[in-house]
């Protein structure tokens, strides 16, 4: 099984088959979650700058932010599903 890359937006590509869970950024649990990984060096910012609207997270342990809504996300993740 390869990676299968998906282009979410301008600039950001995230490998498909390694995404766990794709959350609304404003809950204390997820920023604690968050600031623990920025910390860790495990943060990959992909907001360019923009307002954070999803966290995703990868089943290595690294979290990454991006612009898009969680349910753009979702949305673009069920376009690329080839079933």
């Amino acid at each position: 099984m390869g990676v299968e890359l998906l282009a979410l937006e301008q600039g950001v590509v995230i490998a498909l088959n390694r995404v766990l869970a794709v959350v609304q950024p404003r809950s204390a649990p997820i920023e604690r979650m968050v600031r623990q990984a920025r910390e860790k060096g495990l943060l990959i910012d992909m907001t360019y700058g923009r307002r954070t609207g999803a966290v995703l997270f990868f089943d290595s342990g690294h979290l990454a932010l991006v612009s898009l809504s969680p349910e753009e996300v979702i949305k673009a993740l069920q376009i690329s599903d080839p079933a």
